[in-house]
């Protein structure tokens, strides 16, 4: 009996230590969260490129990082629109913030919209999502390595004229959007291949910003997210 008493003993000890060590663990995963500023959604909206505009886009940021323990701050998505309707153009590059910005594991990805737009360190291992996960790029099967941006390099709007913003994200059916490559990979080694913020315009049989159209080239509707503040 007294050996028994003492694995008892012994179990609960060792149950004890190993709950501090997983409470630890939540505490420094949620500590490691709350410094994020940069992430890739791990889902698109799921309806194409019709995010409900800018507002959806944003909410869709939001709501993501609030699940992974960022939701403290406002969080922006790296979209642009084009002028249209009466209203002027808006640039991605002046909705996210000064930066810097550093993903979930607290590796910085730039330190101003300057270098964002210029020798960034984006790649595939450091693009990671709210989750803190690398998601599929080219080669992974489901390659998801387009990311809806509507920009230019410099991270601009283009001019009126051909739709790049899916009619300002608010088409599932056609229209066509800029698609930027997270992994900075594509067909060929040239520099709109590698560019994370406009690569290629989506295309498609559903008429080119539909979730199938997104996918048919290596998409699914995912977004840059930003911390603006």
């Amino acid at each position: 009996m007294p050996n028994f008493g003492l694995n008892i003993s012994r179990l609960l000890l060792g149950l004890g230590a190993l709950t501090s060590c997983t409470a630890l663990a939540i505490q420094s995963a949620q500590a490691q969260n709350a410094g994020t500023t940069f992430f890739v959604t791990s889902t698109g909206i799921g309806n194409g490129a019709n995010l409900g505009g800018l507002a959806g886009a944003d909410n869709h940021c939001q709501a993501l990082a609030q699940a992974a323990g960022a939701g403290a701050k406002t969080w922006r998505a790296y979209l642009s629109t084009q002028a249209a309707d009466g209203q002027p153009a808006v640039n991605a590059r002046d909705r996210i913030g000064k930066g810097p910005w550093q993903n979930s594991k607290g590796v910085v990805i730039a330190k101003d919209v300057a270098e964002l737009h210029g020798a960034n360190n984006i790649t595939k291992q450091t693009a990671l999502s709210e989750k803190g996960e690398v998601l599929n790029g080219r080669g992974d099967t489901p390659n998801r390595h387009d990311v809806l941006t509507g920009s230019q390099p410099d991270g601009t709007a283009f001019a009126g004229g051909d739709d790049r913003t899916c009619k300002n994200w608010t088409s599932s059916t056609q229209g066509s959007a800029m698609l930027g490559h997270f992994d900075r990979m594509g067909l060929r080694d040239d520099d709109a291949s590698k560019s994370w913020n406009s690569s290629h315009p989506s295309r498609g049989p559903d008429g080119g910003c539909s979730q199938a159209d997104l996918r048919s080239t290596g998409g699914d509707g995912l977004l840059y997210c930003f911390a603006a503040n």
